[in-house]
């Protein structure tokens, strides 16, 4: 095993802990130990003048405070007793720094040891958060944590992926359809199973009427940005196609302000000539499928607005990303139907009660949709994610009769 260890970058922990997280005894969900660690963990961060430059930090920061921990633990309080499944090995994706920081800390929750595999590329997200942890690991007294947690970093290898799934009693996936695959490769004991996170794809939806009489359009459109370019459309949550609701005149009309705030608040976006090549690709191959498909008049390759005149069922394939938008007219929101399919996950809206959507979707019953956000937190992270609440699925109840 000795050769395999100098294949793992241990960012946090060391190699002689992996062999002990097998004996390592379950925490009841939402453990004293854990909240205190965690808490700790959130003060470090939130005092860290970096993060000012990386507001997913920030945000991460703000979700493990005491009150949102607290906040959250009240959803999980009942009369049943709860542990954790064991270990959990966690694959993070490489299109979104922080991932692997909500995937451990739901892990470390739910009562379970921990080893986390970040992506090989350099992010300084991951590395604020990692200084922090072993911050807080060496000046307070978590031994607890200490003996059960441990994140890593290597390149893609079936070998150790067998390793660290051989200790597992869950696999949790991060990363899309391509790395599910390969991570299932490396098999794993009868008992254990996955929590897989597939590709999926997300859209928004606008009332028109709700645009033109907004008072802060600029807040809007800094929201948008946030849930599209941020992550240049590569998050799960960000959307790629964009639904107006409304008459004709209102729609053209909302459009018209709304884009032209985009289009202004793209001056420090930056994007590289292989995307552009890449939104044109897929602009000529989704005309050439459908007829009617055309591109808006544009400044500049930061923003493009691809035009649909109807929906299909296969609308997912003919996306791309870093400001390429798939955009449709409408005045019935069950005419989606039509293209959200089992692959997208998040609806993202403005303009609607809460009421009026409940309504709406009860309505449509769509085959896909497992979160109805506002613009603005489609990335925010919740502890029930695709319609997997992580708590429960990563811990055992215990039936006393």
């Amino acid at each position: 095993m000795q050769a395999l260890s100098s294949k793992i970058d241990f960012l946090i922990g060391q190699y002689t802990s992996l062999s002990k997280f097998g004996h390592t005894q379950p925490l009841e969900i939402f453990s004293e130990t854990v909240l205190s660690f965690w808490i700790k963990v959130s003060e470090r961060l939130l005092s860290d003048s970096q993060i000012k430059q990386y507001p997913d930090v920030a945000t991460f920061a703000f979700f493990c405070r005491k009150a949102n921990l607290f906040s959250l633990q009240r959803q999980y309080l009942d009369a049943s007793l709860r542990l954790g499944r064991g270990v959990i090995f966690h694959i993070a994706p490489s299109n979104v720094p922080v991932n692997f920081a909500y995937s451990m800390l739901a892990g470390m929750l739910s009562g379970n040891a921990n080893v986390v595999r970040v992506s090989s590329k350099d992010f300084v997200q991951v590395d604020i958060i990692c200084l922090a942890i072993q911050h807080v690991l060496d000046k307070y007294e978590f031994g607890l944590i200490r003996e059960r947690l441990c994140v890593v970093r290597y390149p893609r290898d079936l070998e150790i992926n067998q390793y660290l799934s051989s200790l597992a009693d869950v696999r949790v996936i991060w990363g899309g359809d391509t790395t599910i695959s390969e991570v299932r490769r490396a098999t794993m004991s009868a008992k254990a199973y996955d929590i897989c996170f597939a590709d999926r794809y997300s859209f928004a939806v606008f009332k028109a009427e709700a645009v033109l009489a907004h008072q802060d359009l600029k807040g809007l459109v800094r929201s948008f940005y946030n849930d599209t370019y941020l992550f240049d459309q590569n998050a799960c949550s960000a959307p790629r196609l964009v639904v107006w609701l409304g008459d004709a005149k209102t729609i053209e009309a909302a459009q018209q302000i709304f884009w032209t705030d985009v289009q202004a608040q793209l001056l420090n976006y930056e994007i590289d000539a292989v995307a552009t090549i890449d939104k044109l690709n897929m602009l000529c191959m989704h005309a050439d499928d459908y007829a009617g498909v055309h591109l808006r008049p544009r400044k500049d390759n930061k923003l493009w607005r691809i035009m649909l005149n109807r929906l299909s069922s296969d609308l997912d394939e003919h996306r791309s990303a870093a400001g390429y938008f798939l955009e449709y007219a409408t005045h019935d929101f069950g005419e989606l139907s039509v293209a959200v399919n089992r692959k997208y996950q998040t609806l993202a809206y403005f303009g609607f009660e809460n009421v009026e959507l409940d309504g709406l979707m009860r309505k449509a019953r769509f085959l896909g949709i497992d979160r109805v956000v506002p613009i603005g937190q489609t990335t925010n992270f919740s502890l029930i994610w695709d319609g997997h609440d992580l708590i429960r699925g990563l811990s055992r109840q215990c039936t006393i009769i």
